[in-house]
């Protein structure tokens, strides 16, 4: 589990990070090329495309940032876990929603994306 839960710290980390350059060079350590991401809002393939996609929610919840509020939930080359975008200083989360990642030889090849709750 341990594992998993290093995986998910380095994704919510990926979707923290806001230098471009560094952000472009996590997602390539952690994402397979081939990567897919998907969820109600949009979906993208490949590094280009989910750096994208992150680069815009970045632009649009500037200054906020994701946190893993409990452990992931993990088997075979499946990890599920919550998370909550959060602003510095709020008592409750702006946004909620979990994933589901699709893991092979440590790396993600599909994330599936649920939104709990989004800001108004």
């Amino acid at each position: 589990m341990s594992d998993v839960t290093t995986t998910v710290r380095q994704y919510l980390a990926v979707w923290n990070e806001t230098d471009p350059h560094r952000r472009r060079a996590r997602i390539a350590d952690l994402f397979d090329p081939a990567a897919t991401y998907t969820d109600p809002l949009g979906e993208a393939t490949g590094h280009d495309a989910i750096d994208g996609f992150i680069g815009g929610a970045q632009a649009r919840f500037a200054g906020m940032a994701f946190t893993l509020p409990a452990p992931p939930d993990a088997h075979h080359h499946l990890a599920r876990f919550h998370w909550h975008l959060t602003v510095a200083d709020a008592t409750e989360p702006v946004a909620v929603g979990f994933d589901v990642v699709e893991l092979a030889d440590g790396r993600i090849t599909k994330v599936h994306g649920f939104l709990d709750k989004l800001p108004a």
